[in-house]
């Protein structure tokens, strides 16, 4: 597929130093890509898009990805496309609920990274089968395995129900909207869950939360 801009423009998100190195060596081969700059996950990711200008971010979710997903929560629909980059599949639903349109191994071949760069720039979704990424137009079987939710979460959907809107419910939890956003994309991915309402109707019907 050919890149929608030339040379597109990419940002490089990792912790690990390495990772960001490997990533930059990789696109640097590649005519039509230009990396613009690179990042940690706690660097000011607002204020880099406004230096930068990159068309999308390449970001490395590494091991630990309640930081990153927590980051990545933060962005929205404004903000350019998020190609993430995954250790392996345990987190795959829950990157999949933030703002992130592409999901690739962080091992996967430059090629791939670059056929699914120039998708997630062209607006589209890409996800490496290997990932096995729930579809969530199924409904979540009562009789398979519930999803496991945590306390915070719980708190946060118990406060959906009522109808509460994130600044609301950070003010009744005591914490931040963005750690708000954080846990409601977390158990909309745990759940397969399209929508706040969608989330909270599943799981009435589960029995896991009674109204």
């Amino acid at each position: 597929m050919a890149l929608p801009f030339n040379p597109l423009r990419v940002l490089i998100v990792a912790d690990d130093q390495l990772v960001r190195a490997g990533l930059v060596a990789m696109l640097a081969q590649q005519s039509q890509v230009e990396v613009v700059g690179q990042a940690t996950g706690d660097d000011d990711i607002d204020s880099l898009l406004e230096v930068y200008l990159p068309h999308v971010l390449v970001w490395d979710l590494g091991w630990n990805t309640v930081g990153p997903l927590a980051s990545l929560s933060q962005l929205t629909d404004a903000d350019p496309p998020v190609l993430a980059l995954l250790a392996d599949d345990s987190m795959t639903a829950q990157t999949h609920a933030t703002w992130a349109r592409g999901l690739l191994l962080r091992n996967t071949s430059i090629d791939d990274l670059v056929a699914a760069l120039a998708a997630v720039a062209r607006g589209l979704s890409v996800t490496d089968p290997s990932l096995g990424l729930p579809t969530t137009t199924s409904p979540v079987s009562p009789f398979g395995p519930l999803p496991q939710l945590t306390p915070r979460e719980t708190e946060a959907l118990r406060l959906l129900a009522e109808g509460l809107p994130n600044k609301a419910i950070a003010g009744r939890l005591g914490i931040s909207d963005h750690t708000v956003k954080f846990h409601v994309n977390s158990l909309m991915g745990k759940l397969g869950a399209q929508s706040r309402t969608e989330a909270v109707t599943k799981t009435t019907r589960l029995g896991l939360l009674l109204l």
